[in-house]
């Protein structure tokens, strides 16, 4: 009777609350390392630094992150979500071939032109040599799924007959190629773009004109 009568007086909704508390603690950690990192680098920012500017203690940030790594995946993975449309772009709706791989690079495009994703490549391109794994943390959680996404779509183009056959992660790489190497590189490199969303959309079409060219079906 004791048991049951304790059970009784735990509010309705406390683990519920708790579990919503402990999900605003992470994202303000997640915010915070965010914040930090953009503005004085990944290896000039501490734990101790993040945990200061969310007010919280050390031992809650290390319960929940157990290194600063885990918590450069969690921004990634943060950032990912918001500005990664090249993971979520509808490609099996496209009409035909030219339009799939036009949604694609428009993606591509405004994916890594996106302020925080821009802020991201540099700050691990900075970086890199330092701490390589958060290239590949980077990597694992960002392009690398849609590379992989949109190299099945290809290999379903191949399989039937739109596509020349072939190997499909290599044709992704290079139309990726194709659309990055002209606006997306000036913009990482911080160069002043006078219409910088017109010359994207120019640049992927003519990406998707070159890519056809090479691999569209005879």
């Amino acid at each position: 009777m004791a048991s049951a009568a304790s059970s009784e007086m735990i509010p309705v909704g406390t683990a519920q609350d708790a579990a919503a508390a402990s999900d605003a603690r992470r994202q303000a950690y997640v915010d915070a390392a965010q914040r930090l990192f953009f503005a004085h680098g990944y290896g000039a920012t501490s734990m101790n630094a993040i945990a200061a500017a969310v007010g919280g203690s050390k031992t809650t940030l290390w319960n929940l992150f157990p290194s600063k790594l885990a918590l450069f995946e969690a921004v990634v993975e943060a950032v990912v979500a918001v500005y990664g449309t090249a993971l979520t772009v509808d490609l099996d709706g496209a009409p035909d071939i030219e339009s799939g791989l036009v949604r694609m690079g428009d993606s591509i495009m405004e994916t890594i032109m996106s302020e925080p994703i821009t802020e991201l490549h540099r700050l691990v391109m900075g970086e890199a040599a330092r701490v390589p794994d958060l290239a590949r943390v980077m990597f694992e959680r960002g392009p690398g799924p849609g590379m992989a996404r949109f190299a099945q779509w290809l290999q379903r183009q191949m399989a039937a007959g739109r596509l020349k056959p072939g190997d499909p992660a290599l044709a992704a790489q290079q139309f990726s190629g194709l659309c990055r190497a002209g606006v997306v590189d000036r913009h990482l490199f911080g160069l002043a773009e006078p219409d910088a969303t017109a010359t994207a959309a120019a640049e992927v079409r003519a990406a998707a004109a070159t890519f056809l060219a090479a691999w569209g079906a005879r």
